[in-house]
This record gives C-alpha cells, sequence and structure tokens, in this order.
C-alpha cells in the first residue's frame, strides 16, 4: 500500500502535517469572497463544508459555485464535505440525497479529495469510493464524535473499518472534555500509524483541550490538520497563520 498521497503536488503522508482551511460561508458571494481570500494565504488544502450553503439542497447551484471556486483555486487541492448535524455539521439531509449529491460532485471532477461519514451504509461508501476513484478523487472516511470522546476501542474500530471500506485516508474527530481524552486520542493516533504505517490519517482532538492534538501529528502520525481563516468550521482551531508557525517549529526542532 502506499505511503502517501500526491495530490496536486502536494505529498500528503510524509513530513510536516498539511494544514487545511474550510469554507464555510452561506451565501454564493461570501463563498467566493472566502475563496478569493484563501488564494492568498499559506494553506495546503482547501475543504468546502457545503453543509454551511444556503442553497445546499440544490445539487445543480452547489455545481455552479464548485466551479468558480475550482477556477479561484486552481492550484490547490479541495476536499468537498458535506458535514451532517449528526457528526456536527449545519444540515440533515436524507441519505439518499447525501449519496447522490456526492456521486455527482465525483463525477464533476472538479474536486480532489471527497469526505464520506462512516456511519452510513456500507454499499453506498463502497459505491462513492469506487465512483470517484474512477474520478481520480482520493476518499477521507470520517467519523465525528462531538460530545465526547469514546473508548479507544471504538476509536481502534472506528479507524480500523475505515480502512477495511478502501479509505485513502481515515479521520476521526473527538470532543476533548479531560486531558485523558487527549492522550487516548494521541495513543490511538500513535497505535493506527505503526499498524498501518503505508496510510495517511487524520486524527483530531476538538475543543481548547485538544489544541495540542493538531500540532503534533508529525510527531503522533496524523497527517492534515485543520486552521481557522475567518470563522472555524470546529472547537479548537487555531488561526493558520499561528498553526503554520508552531508546526514548522516543531517539525524543524524534530
Amino acid at each position: 500500500m502506499r505511503k502517501e498521497i500526491i495530490v496536486k503536488n502536494l505529498i500528503i503522508g510524509n513530513g510536516i502535517p498539511k494544514t487545511c482551511v474550510s469554507i464555510v460561508g452561506k451565501t454564493k458571494d461570501y463563498i467566493i469572497k472566502e475563496a478569493n481570500f484563501l488564494k492568498t494565504i499559506n494553506v495546503d488544502i482547501i475543504e468546502w463544508r457545503v453543509d454551511f450553503f444556503e442553497h445546499v439542497e440544490s445539487i445543480k447551484k452547489i455545481k455552479d459555485v464548485l466551479k468558480i471556486i475550482r477556477k479561484i483555486l486552481i492550484d490547490k487541492p479541495i476536499i468537498f464535505t458535506f458535514r451532517s448535524s449528526k457528526e456536527g455539521g449545519e444540515k440533515e439531509v436524507s441519505s439518499e440525497f447525501y449519496f447522490r449529491l456526492n456521486r455527482d460532485i465525483a463525477n464533476t471532477k472538479l474536486i480532489d479529495i471527497i469526505d464520506i461519514e462512516l456511519l452510513n451504509s456500507e454499499n453506498n461508501i463502497k459505491e462513492l469510493i469506487d465512483i470517484s476513484h474512477k474520478n481520480n478523487v482520493l476518499v477521507i472516511i470520517s467519523f465525528h464524535d462531538f460530545k465526547e470522546t469514546p473508548s479507544k476501542e471504538k476509536m481502534k474500530y472506528c479507524m480500523y473499518r475505515s480502512i477495511e471500506l478502501g479509505a485513502d485516508i481515515p479521520k476521526i474527530a473527538v470532543m476533548a472534555n479531560t486531558t485523558e481524552d487527549i492522550l487516548d486520542l494521541l495513543d490511538i493516533t500513535r497505535i493506527i500509524k505503526e499498524k498501518y504505517p503505508n496510510i495517511p490519517i487524520i486524527t483530531i482532538s476538538m475543543g481548547k483541550k485538544g489544541i495540542v492534538s493538531r500540532i503534533t501529528g508529525e510527531l503522533f502520525g496524523s497527517s492534515i490538520t485543520f486552521a481557522s481563516a475567518k470563522k472555524a468550521s470546529a472547537p479548537g482551531q487555531i488561526p493558520i497563520d499561528d498553526l503554520s508557525h508552531i508546526i514548522k517549529i516543531l517539525h524543524n526542532n524534530m
């Protein structure tokens, strides 16, 4: 299996963790404004959190905006994410619409990576992975818990299951309520990376207590870290300039 992923000349899975900032605008005009702003800053990957978009139930309008984002961010890898409300997102839709939306977007070839939530039908996930790969779109399979940090066994299961299903990048993001929660998340990161050294992974301990997990990816094994630009998409995100500065200091002294 591959040790690293290369997308638009960006290597994911080796060396310093790559930084990602999310577009979280509600209107088309504000989304375009965000994309133009992100073009001017030092960030590796852009995620469009489409669940924030006011017309998220119109696939045509989503495609129209995505075409503009792609033109603006022509050289940046783009992750397309519909985060459901049960996993901390802004909107809940039917499973049928969720997969139709993601299939249609993968088929546009306008994105580089797509996020699929683990807590869905296995057949639907595998079908979407197949469609994505046919369009040269990489797949993140993700699990989020915005209330707590589950047991280490559950976190391991989610990562293992994502890998078994065919994720290019498995991801877990869980809420840190105690210091022990952070230690559990970091230990799971270490365990998964040691067991699957050739697969890039993402692990995040959310909330203010979990900030340390966003800067220590290179040490424990997480390949992508999420930051904020103008508005955070999840609790505990650090402003992109600060985050980039900190992880570069750590990288240069490891």
